[in-house]
């Protein structure tokens, strides 16, 4: 067993931990099972990513998240540790490449979906993984009271009997006490131990406001607060329609959702990351992994449906605990359609089957086959090829999602991978015989360590550079050469997936449990009341609110949401506000004015009220005081 400090520095360079992780760390050695509530960018994966190098064996890590995974492994090979993801969508052949890998060498951390972890394939290998830790991230989507609940993840539970001893710690940014205890309830944790950071964000500024323009409103916020900016949408189309009213009011932008490929995606990401686009306008599918600390301002154009994922998105402002904001945009006619929405998220029976069977014609699976196989789905022509409704198809997905019958996954990237089959005499020969292929043989040879014992990731582009030559004509001799069994070539996957689990039945045979089914309509039903709640909120704090939401009771009023600003003032008449602030506008436009002689040149205010308006001034941009203390108007 190795020191958690030294591990911490030697491979994050960090020299402490944040704020409960060395607890959450201590927990999980100590052989307890854990539940770790933490913020988004709070440090998570580093409390099973510690522990797992502090002991022998590996740490088996669930996670929902093909992206986050990849990123995560790619982070760890950085750093000089082993470690291996199976993502949706590999072959029987690949899944057991790594699968054995996994187990001969000195891997670290076996990353898996959910979906996985019942395969007979997995099954058979899990006892020679020796697994010292399992890390369930996302684990909110266990719970059927929760508001992103996955099927799969129930059977988590089942790993106990094949790993008895083994901890289980449980992760999320966001849960209800009803889900926490339902997390807790079934992963079957005895004797556990529950950590919670503190939902409030002292330097986060939360705000709602009601306008006819949401892109004037929003171009007004983004030219008052500089700095790196995320607006959320709810459409792909309007993340397009936003960016390029942005970039015409010279405020630089780009859009960003599911629905583009890979490298577009990629790409756009950076290019936000590092600063030269100010500000990413995206549906939900932008955020997960991205630690980026300097957001200054979230603006969500669109209601969220609920509380969960409106603190994790309009939470990735400030991490870097300077003061920020999160401000929320809606119209009346929004918050009617929200209320609608239970009716359209769960469509009736008759609904979801008549798309299982749509699905399954699709797809061209046979009654009484397609368990365990992965089949290419492009929604846009499913829906448009059978006629159905767009949200009624989702939804009935979703739905058959939830029955544990399909898993569907939107976001597949899977990079083109290699490995030389032939023998090396026999290469040569071949080299011979085709010339116009040896180079590409070379430089593939020369460029990746291992090509010929394990399946490699590679990049045709990259290929293509070093070759001088097109990426097309690049993939043309790759497949030459897989035609000839030198090389497997498993061309690069972007098509979504859909998972079959459960073999086809007549359409007439399919069941739902509709009790679950209801409860969780009605779940739903409230968690759209309470985010209309916290839109309409009066007086109460909106991050106390957020905060008693997740059950954390004894949070304090933050003093900078539009509320807390607005109850400061509230002993301020509208008219004695207006007369206080053109007193100080007329003053400071003149010339600026040291803080502390302001109530001298306005002796006729007191200083309680003129501070108070002070106050609101700067938290809204109006004015500022410099670092010499003066009193400044802003630009």
């Amino acid at each position: 067993m190795h020191n958690i400090h030294s591990i911490l520095e030697n491979y994050w360079g960090y020299r402490s931990f944040r704020p409960l992780q060395e607890d959450i760390i201590a927990s999980v050695m100590s052989g307890k099972d854990t539940l770790a509530l933490m913020p988004t960018g709070g440090g998570k994966s580093l409390c099973f990513q510690v522990p797992a190098m502090a002991q022998e064996g590996l740490c088996l890590v669930i996670s929902p998240l093909i992206a986050l995974m990849k990123d995560q492994v790619d982070n760890l090979k950085r750093k000089g540790i082993t470690a291996f993801a199976i993502y949706s969508g590999m072959n029987r052949k690949e899944v057991i490449n790594i699968l054995k890998l996994a187990t001969h060498s000195n891997c670290k951390f076996l990353y898996v979906s959910p979906e996985r972890l019942e395969t007979n394939l997995f099954q058979e290998y899990l006892p020679a993984l020796e697994v010292n830790l399992i890390a369930v991230d996302e684990a909110h989507c266990i719970s059927q009271w929760g508001y992103d609940f996955r099927p799969p993840y129930l059977r988590i539970a089942a790993l106990r009997e094949e790993l008895p001893g083994v901890p289980i710690l449980a992760l999320t940014a966001s849960a209800t006490p009803a889900v926490q205890n339902d997390i807790c309830d079934k992963l079957q944790f005895k004797n556990h131990k529950v950590f919670s950071r503190s939902f409030e964000r002292p330097n986060l500024s939360y705000s709602v406001f009601t306008v006819e323009s949401k892109i004037n409103k929003i171009t007004e916020i983004l030219k008052k607060v500089q700095g790196s900016s995320i607006v959320y949408c709810k459409s792909r189309k309007r993340t397009r329609e936003i960016s390029d009213l942005l970039n015409m009011h010279g405020i630089t932008a780009d859009f960003y959702h599911a629905g583009l490929q890979q490298e577009v995606r990629m790409k756009k990401q950076a290019a936000w990351i590092n600063n030269s686009v100010r500000t990413i306008v995206c549906t939900n599918a932008f955020g997960m992994g991205i630690d980026k600390p300097d957001v200054r301002v979230v603006v969500h154009a669109d209601v969220p449906d609920c509380l969960e994922n409106y603190y994790q998105e309009a939470g990735r402002a400030g991490r870097d605990e300077k003061k920020s904001y999160a401000v929320l945009l809606y119209d009346d006619k929004e918050l009617n359609e929200l209320q609608q929405l239970p009716e359209i998220r769960f469509p009736t029976l008759d609904d979801i089957r008549q798309v299982y069977e749509s699905l399954m014609n699709y797809l061209q699976i046979p009654s009484g086959l397609g368990e365990g196989n992965y089949y290419n789905f492009d929604f846009t022509d499913f829906i448009k090829k059978f006629r159905l409704d767009l949200h009624q198809a989702i939804y009935s997905i979703k739905a058959l999602e939830q029955e544990g019958r399909i898993s569907y996954h939107e976001q597949i990237f899977l990079p083109a991978r290699i490995q030389f089959i032939t023998g090396k005499s026999w290469l040569y020969q071949f080299e011979k015989d085709n010339p116009q292929l040896e180079p590409l043989i070379k430089t593939l040879l020369r460029t990746y360590e291992g090509i010929f014992d394990i399946p490699v990731n590679i990049h045709e582009k990259s290929i293509a550079f070093l070759l001088k030559k097109e990426e097309a004509h690049v993939i043309h001799d790759l497949k030459r050469l897989d035609a000839n069994a030198i090389i497997e070539y498993i061309p690069r996957k972007e098509t979504p997936q859909i998972y079959v689990m459960l073999n086809r039945i007549r359409t007439e045979y399919l069941r739902i449990d509709m009790t679950g089914y209801e409860k969780r309509k009605k779940q739903f039903i409230e968690r759209i009341k309470k985010m209309i709640e916290y839109v309409h909120l009066p007086q109460q704090c909106r991050s106390q609110y957020i905060a008693d939401y997740f059950g954390d009771s004894k949070s304090k009023p933050c003093g900078i949401c539009d509320n807390c600003l607005q109850q400061k003032n509230h002993d301020l008449t509208a008219t004695e506000f207006e007369t206080i602030s053109q007193s100080i506008f007329t003053i400071i436009r003149q010339r600026p004015v040291q803080s502390e002689i302001l109530p001298q040149q306005l002796p006729g205010i007191k200083q309680e009220k003129l501070f108070k308006v002070l106050d609101f001034l700067q938290s809204e941009n109006k004015l500022f005081v410099d670092k010499e203390g003066y009193v400044r108007a802003a630009k």
